[in-house]
């Protein structure tokens, strides 16, 4: 493996991190990112392009209570100017059926081919395989404290004002 191979499979992983992060703080600007220009995507219960998908959840997402994504093992093979991968992942979501939250759990893989565009990876197809999920009456309350913090969405989400704030030092 090469140096170019390794920087390859970081840039590669970091789209995953950003499409994750797209999802949970509804930023779907950032979301559109990680995908090439020729992108699409297959979901089972949508197919299309990238940005299209982007549209879908975002306002799908909207609609939810709260969203949590996490990554799991990472498989990146790189050849050239393509690569290939399998992200594993688990979602969480707090929804609202019919006045009642419920509590939905999504664990799966997203197979992925990556491509260069304009020099940079990004995402050219993505497949989303779901494991297994499970739906259950969501738990009342919350075990954080009163004075805890809280996530937020964009640009509410303290996050955002922590990006900006940062610099770069010698």
């Amino acid at each position: 493996m090469t140096i170019e191979d390794l920087l390859a499979k970081q840039e590669i992983y970091e789209l995953s991190c950003s499409y994750m992060r797209g999802l949970d703080r509804l930023d779907g600007d950032l979301q559109k990112t990680v995908f090439h220009r020729e992108a699409t995507v297959d979901y089972g219960f949508f197919q299309g392009s990238g940005s299209e998908f982007v549209e879908f959840a975002q306002r799908v997402l909207k609609s939810h209570a709260a969203n949590h994504h996490m990554l799991g093992q990472v498989d990146i093979k790189v050849d050239g100017e393509r690569a290939t991968g399998e992200v594993y992942f688990q979602a969480y979501h707090r929804v609202v059926e019919n006045d009642v939250p419920i509590d939905l759990f999504i664990a799966g893989r997203y197979l992925d081919r990556y491509a260069k565009d304009q020099g940079v990876w990004k995402i050219l197809f993505r497949q989303e395989i779901n494991d297994w999920a499970s739906r259950h009456p969501a738990s009342e309350g919350t075990s954080l404290s009163a004075p805890a913090l809280r996530g937020a969405r964009r640009p509410e989400d303290a996050s955002y004002g922590m990006q900006s704030s940062l610099s770069v030092r010698d």
